[in-house]
């Protein structure tokens, strides 16, 4: 059994990396429970029979359990030190947020994936505390020295 070397070392990721890749599986997965814990099994059940009654509705819940795993696989990126993940996180979260903003205005279909409210203002507040968790993650990935550094010497 041969093992490969690696002709130079690799960096440890930062602290604030670490955070921030673990904080994107969390919260995708505190998500999930928190939705099935609302529900329960028989409104879960509902929500998917409401979820794939037209062609347009499968496609944004797929879409939706796609973002997911794309979040998910990112944060396994990002911790190996791979700029595009981070990237490729802060393109999801824009479409994501401009999905949102849009359905919720009355823009896209559907209404089932939006924010209820009953202004623009509003709709925005909730918007952007729905969205917090995310842009602390952005912030984390982004903006100390430390983080450019990593990503920009791997």
């Amino acid at each position: 059994m041969s093992s490969h070397h690696s002709s130079h070392a690799r960096l440890n990721a930062p602290t604030l990396v670490l955070i921030a890749s673990s904080a994107i599986i969390l919260t995708r997965c505190v998500d999930l429970l928190m939705l099935f814990n609302t529900l329960g099994v028989s409104g879960a059940l509902a929500f998917v029979q409401r979820s794939i009654q037209t062609w347009a509705l499968t496609l944004i819940s797929f879409a939706s359990l796609l973002v997911v795993a794309i979040d998910i696989r990112c944060a396994f990126v990002i911790i190996k030190g791979r700029s595009w993940g981070r990237w490729l996180y802060l393109l999801v979260q824009l479409g994501v947020t401009g999905y949102l903003w849009a359905a919720s205005l009355g823009w896209g279909y559907p209404e089932l994936f939006s924010i209820a409210g009953a202004s623009k203002r509003e709709i925005f507040q909730a918007l952007v505390a729905q969205k917090a968790p995310d842009l602390l993650v952005l912030f984390l990935l982004f903006v100390p020295p430390s983080s450019r550094r990593f990503f920009r010497l791997q």
